[in-house]
């Protein structure tokens, strides 16, 4: 997402604002999986992998977005068991609003 085309997708997501980012539904489905499995990956459902297939993810495509989801989620709750919060440095328009706590 170099490209400044995709600023404000890039932008939306950043601040965890899914609505915001106007995704395909495609795309739109696949972050809603992850996002189930962020919140509660015991609800993933097998007609929900199977409408992600319906609207063309592979299976290989659906496994790698669940490990990725549960790999992230496993640096995530490490951070906040730690108290590690994301250098500022990375992040040249500061820590995004999805990551800060309130």
């Amino acid at each position: 997402m170099q490209d400044e085309r995709f600023r404000p997708v890039a932008d939306a997501l950043r601040d965890g604002d899914i609505d915001a980012a106007r995704l395909e539904r495609p795309e739109r489905m696949l972050l809603d999986f992850v996002g189930t499995i962020t919140t509660g990956a015991y609800r993933v459902t097998d007609e929900q992998v199977q409408g992600l297939r319906d609207v063309g993810w592979k299976d290989e495509q659906i496994a790698e977005a669940a490990y990725d989801a549960a790999l992230f989620n496993l640096f995530v709750r490490l951070a906040d068991t730690f108290g590690i919060e994301p250098p500022a440095v990375y992040e040249p328009d500061g820590i995004p609003k999805a990551v800060t706590k309130p």
